[in-house]
This record gives C-alpha cells, structure tokens and sequence, in this order.
C-alpha cells in the first residue's frame, strides 16, 4: 500500500470491461487506480478518458515493473487470464482476474501452483455470484430453509453471434470449442449455494449446429450444450450454455432441497424469482416472491449500496457490491472471496465437459485443485 494506507490498483484491457468497476474503486476509503494498461494508443486514450489521468502502459510487463502497485485487475480476454495473472502473482500483487479462471487444464494446474506460493490472494470475478436474489438464497440456504440442497440448475443464454464479430476472440473462444466454454456465471451462484462441495464428474451433450459465422462457417460449438455434473457429495447440478440461439438474454437458476425450492423467472435477466418453503399443516404448496420471503436475508453489504448505484455500475448493481467486497477482502487482509480453489471448481467442470462432449457425452472425472497445490481449504 502507498503511504496515505491504500491499495493501489493497476487495470489491464482498461477501456474494456474494468470499466465498470470504477465507481467502486473511486469509492472505496482504502484503494486507489494508480496505472492504467491497454493494446494500442487508441484504446488507452479511451481507458484515461473514463478513468482519468492516470499512468498508462501498452506493455502489461511494463505496468508492473514500473508502477507501483498492490494489485491488478485482468479485464482481457479469457485466453490471456492466466499469462497475466502468474505474471502478477510472481511479483506477490493480489490478482482479480475476469472469467473463466483459465482455457486449458495444464494452465490451470499452472495458476494454482503459483498463487499457492504467491503472498497474493488471486480472486475470480463472478458477479453472478453477487446478484442479490442469489445472495438472498444463499443466506436462506445457510439458515436452512430450503433443508437438504440435492439438485440445482444455471442456465447461460445469450445470443454471442453479433459479439463474436466485434470481439474476434469470442469467436475462437467462446463459439470456437464445443462444450461448456462459458459455465462459471451458470455455476458460480450454485457453488456458493452448495457451500464445501464441488463437481466431481461430469457429461455433455449437444444439439447439433444451426447457425453459422459471416464466413459461412459453422460454428464449432453446437447450439446448446448441457453438462450434468455430480458432487463430491452426490448432488446433482444441471448447466445449459448457449451462445448462439436467436433469443433474448436470460440467465436461469433452479435449487431444490428437502424443504423448499428457488426458481429464477425465466423470461427477466435480473428478476428476483420465486421460492417455495415447506410449512406444516399446509393445504397445498405455494410460491412466495423472493423479494417478500428474503427481505430479512438481504446481505448487509447490499443495504450499503448507494441509491446511484444500483443501476450505474452494471448488472443491477451487482459489480459494484463484487469490486466493494474484494476491496474489503484485500485491505482487511482476509481470505478472497472467491479464492483460486473456488474459481476453479466454477471453471474446470467446464473444461472437462469439452472433452466429454468429444467422447459422445461420457462421463468423465473433474480434477480437484486442492490435489495441485496440497491445499485441504476452499
């Protein structure tokens, strides 16, 4: 930290989607933007014009030899998360690192075996993770409302097709490999649900291929796929991810217990969704609104949320509550959030399925990080 005790936080792919993380960083007591980093003059010239006047760099080597920095936010393209993140974790610099966590198992392996050395805290961004009706659930989960978690769905659908145009690596790899590319904002809320556990097998299928490029080429990823995964505990974890469909955008979440049930509503990205909550002596079971049943369980970094906020910063407010808690996380020096471990029980379940859906959907073992590292925590 500088002198005056604040974190300082480098951006890389700055004109990017760091972007909106700004107002979080601006407001937060104990950190501060000390360097900026992007591809190309003109880009960067983007990044200063939305963050300010900051030190800027075309080179992330450069950024981190020559700014003085507590750590980094990686906004690149997912093909460039882990070169950029052992890069930081090797000079100690804490790392939040946008999603997937990494593109292949051996880099994976690579990541984990770094930042268990680094004294950086590496930190995947998933907001889904920080939607409010899924913090909701997870602290009725934690109450034990829902009873016994056995099965949970996340749906991903969003039509890609116009980004993989304006974003080219999309297209290589998002839609450019079949299977589950992009399953962590699926899995990221139900891991956090089913607190301790993690998808010890999976399988993939796919729907076929439907749609093609403006090259006319058919798109590598068929249309939708589906991965099935089973817990080291047994329960049961459905993931869809599409891409490619002509649809509007709809992120989709079901969680079943032995006493209640949660089901997002299907047709509204950000709706609070409905829950069920078993009661004796009842004539039939009933849905309740999550914004009625859950008003008590509302965390309390939401409640700190400024008004403006809600809807400036991205996601209903999500990313700003993200950023303000990985802030927290680092300038409190407590454990990540969602730390190296986590990050990769939400990313290596999808990299696998990749290989399942090769095999004609056979099931296959999901890898446990913590084997990598010698790591027994989460």
């Amino acid at each position: 930290m500088d002198r005056n005790g604040k974190l300082n936080v480098g951006i890389v792919g700055a004109a990017g989607r760091p972007r909106i993380f700004r107002d979080a960083i601006h407001a937060h007591p104990r950190a501060a933007i000390a360097a900026l980093c992007e591809i190309s003059e003109e880009r960067l010239d983007m990044a200063k014009a939305y963050f300010g006047q900051y030190p800027a760099y075309l080179s992330f080597e450069s950024m981190l030899e020559s700014a003085d920095l507590d750590a980094v936010i990686i906004g690149t393209p997912m093909q460039f998360h882990v070169e950029q993140a052992l890069l930081a974790l090797e000079r100690n610099l804490h790392v939040i690192s946008e999603v997937p966590a990494g593109i292949d198992i051996g880099e994976c392996r690579r990541l984990t075996e770094t930042a268990a050395r680094s004294k950086g805290q590496y930190i995947m961004a998933e907001n889904c993770n920080y939607m409010k009706p899924h913090m909701v659930i997870s602290n009725m989960v934690r109450s034990g409302l829902f009873g016994e978690l056995y099965y949970a769905e996340g749906e991903y659908l969003h039509d890609a097709k116009p980004l993989c145009v304006s974003t080219p690596w999309r297209r290589a790899w998002q839609t450019g490999v079949n299977g589950i590319t992009y399953g962590t904002h699926s899995l990221g809320p139900i891991l956090d649900w089913m607190e301790g556990d993690r998808i010890a097998r999976v399988s993939c299928i796919g729907s076929g291929r439907h749609h093609a490029d403006g090259q006319g080429r058919a798109y590598e990823q068929e249309d939708t796929c589906l991965m099935m995964g089973q817990t080291e505990r047994g329960k049961l974890i459905r993931v869809r991810l599409d891409l490619l469909s002509d649809r509007p955008t709809a992120l989709n979440y079901s969680l079943q217990g032995t006493r209640g049930c949660y089901e997002s509503i299907r047709h509204e990205l950000l709706g609070a969704g409905k829950v069920y909550l078993k009661t004796e002596g009842e004539d039939k079971p009933e849905w309740i609104d999550l914004a009625a049943a859950g008003k008590q369980y509302v965390p309390d970094i939401w409640q700190r949320v400024p008004e403006q906020m809600l809807g400036a910063s991205g996601h209903g407010g999500s990313d700003f509550v993200m950023m303000t808690d990985f802030l927290n996380a680092m300038t409190d020096g407590k454990p990540s959030p969602i730390s190296i471990h986590r990050a990769l029980d939400m990313t290596l379940p999808g990299l696998i399925s990749q290989l399942s859906v090769e095999r004609g959907g056979q099931w296959l073992d999901v890898p446990d990080s913590r084997v990598w590292s010698g790591d027994n925590g989460t």
